[in-house]
């Protein structure tokens, strides 16, 4: 018999009603506002309360290894962990984004877990949920329509057109529209120029949602958004425009974290959804801040490797909440670690190469140096690391072996084997032991890669040199442009978010393991005033993603009585 799938699993249970987990969690029935009997959002209010009257709780990362294109399991041992950690007896929640529409229908499936670790219901959170993402879509787009709407009449602030920042979003993978004349037809349909189109997780409203603490934060970070400047070189901001309150109103719901739950029946935090290859990658300050006064611990995720979305979360997302992180967890497979030693292809959407089904432990020691490199960057920033060996049928006790010494050679606190993708919470256990563990220990001597007030090009070195294992990087004469620009514009103290390959410690995806002697090439450098970074581009980095020769969404559809199927 065939191990049934995500969506099978998923609908084999029976959730609970969304208020009896709001209910445990001390929310109050005014305090959570329901979307139909499984999820709900929590008021701004709520979280006021329950910081004031609780001790905040443990506070863990979820990252990983350099992943393959499969990805490797780093939602599914989130959630399972959580799980794990209410079966041995800590009260746990589990933070996680949302998913871009983007991946669902084009190369990656389902983002809520996997197997008998998940959040359920599985088909709303991987569709439209509560609305956020649209929100957000409308709410930047808005921006660009009032910009283009100052260009045509008769440009009163005095518009560089060359100078506009702020492209368009859209929540679906589209290569056709990632450049693009705009304003075509006649004197009536704007100005002409040429723009771009990013994902809407890209857009610099996801980040500021994701990393504003308050709603009058969120009103103030908008209004800092820089979109273009003027012919003398001033910032052209959205306040400028009188367009930051109308993107204000447009969020006021989706600023409310979004309740849902594991199969479990635990609590599960959804909330924002930044890529971590091209923004910082991690779930929203307010959602965690929500799990941390309502629970013992709280597992959140961070995405692709320890150099992409757990950097960011420590450099970014920690700066911007004053929140200190308790432990780490990196995800590994054994598969992976063969694929870094040079053993075998992972290929999305095709057949599993049978090499990396048959034991080597050799390939897999030779990988594991990545893996080493993961665990030594969460270690620079003095968090302890707890190793989770996401379990597949085929690994032998040789090649976890092989992980467990590495990982402990590397520094980590304890590398454990989990079996959560077929058993639950019970497959997690022990993980969940281990990592209680080094959460308890705490990370007293926690620090950030580097200071506010280092210069630019200082970060960026430092994030090449001490993260990638760079040699160091070469800036192109556009991007030092922008650095002095933006530097010149008081922009010089803001943390660093790189957009680079997740499938390399390196910018060069086909450099795998722990490559050394590169340097790290940066294209342009683009401003994030509002969310409060700069983001250097690394090489062919895009914004916008394309569809695969054969998308996911072909898969999708609805059967005889109206259910969805074909969603992973």
């Amino acid at each position: 018999m065939s191990f049934p799938s995500d969506l099978e699993i998923a609908r084999s249970v029976t959730p609970r009603p969304i208020a009896d987990v709001a209910r445990d969690l001390g929310l109050t029935d005014d305090e959570i506002e329901p979307y139909g009997r499984t999820k709900a959002k929590v008021t701004l209010g709520a979280i006021r309360r329950l910081e004031a009257e609780r001790p905040r709780g443990k506070y863990v990362v979820v990252t990983a290894i350099t992943p393959t294109p499969l990805g490797e399991g780093k939602s599914t041992t989130t959630v399972g962990l959580a799980q794990g950690l209410n079966h041995i007896g800590h009260k746990a929640a589990v933070c996680i984004r949302q998913p871009s529409l983007g991946p669902v229908f084009g190369i990656k499936g389902g983002a809520a877990g996997g197997g008998y670790s998940q959040v359920i219901p599985m088909e709303d959170f991987n569709l439209h949920l509560t609305g956020d993402v649209h929100a957000i879509g409308a709410a930047h787009n808005l921006a660009a329509a009032f910009l283009d709407n100052s260009l045509h009449h008769k440009n009163p602030l005095g518009i560089d057109p060359f100078s506009i920042l702020w492209p368009r979003v859209v929540d679906i993978s589209d290569r056709a529209v990632r450049r693009a004349v705009i304003g075509l037809g006649g004197k009536e349909n704007g100005v002409p120029r040429e723009t771009e189109w990013i994902i809407t997780v890209g857009s610099e409203v996801m980040a500021v949602l994701a990393l504003a603490t308050d709603l009058h934060d969120l009103r103030s970070r908008l209004g800092r958004i820089v979109l273009a400047q003027t012919n003398d070189g001033t910032p052209v901001t959205t306040e400028d425009l009188g367009v930051a309150g109308s993107m204000t109103v447009l969020l006021t719901d989706a600023i409310k974290p979004n309740l849902l739950q594991t199969l479990e029946g635990g609590p599960a935090f959804v909330h924002c959804g930044p890529f971590a290859n091209i923004a910082h990658g991690n779930n929203s300050i307010i959602a965690d801040r929500l799990a941390l006064a309502t629970n013992d611990i709280v597992c959140t995720e961070a995405g692709f490797g320890a150099d992409m979305g757990a950097e960011k979360f420590f450099d970014i997302k920690c700066r911007a909440s004053g929140l200190r992180p308790d432990a780490a967890v990196v995800v590994a497979t054994v598969r992976a670690l063969k694929m870094h030693g040079g053993v075998g292809k992972i290929v999305a959407g095709k057949p599993l190469d049978p090499a990396l089904t048959e034991e080597n432990v050799g390939a897999v020691r030779t990988g594991a140096s990545n893996l080493a490199k993961q665990i030594e960057n969460v270690r620079l920033f003095g968090v302890p690391v707890v190793v989770a060996v996401n379990a597949f049928p085929t690994d032998t006790a040789a090649e976890v072996q092989a992980i467990r010494e590495v990982s402990l050679e590397a520094g980590a606190h304890a590398a454990v084997v989990a079996t959560h993708f077929v058993d639950g919470g019970a497959g997690a256990a022990d993980l969940a032991k281990a990592v209680w563990e080094a959460a308890a220990e705490g990370a007293p001597n926690f620090r950030l890669l580097y200071p506010d007030d280092a210069p630019l090009g200082e970060k960026i070195h430092t994030i090449a040199t001490q993260v990638y294992g760079a040699d160091g990087i070469d800036v192109s004469p556009l991007a030092a442009k922008a650095i002095k620009r933006y530097e010149a514009m008081g922009f010089g103290n803001l943390p660093v978010c790189m957009a680079k390959t997740q499938y390399s410690l390196s910018h060069d995806p086909n450099l795998k393991g722990r490559p050394g002697g590169f340097t790290v090439p940066i294209r342009d450098i683009r401003l994030s005033a509002g969310a409060g970074f700069i983001t250097p581009l690394v090489g062919e980095m895009r914004t916008m993603p394309g569809l695969p020769s054969r998308p996911g969404g072909e898969k999708i559809d609805i059967d005889a009585d109206g259910n969805i199927v074909g969603l992973f």
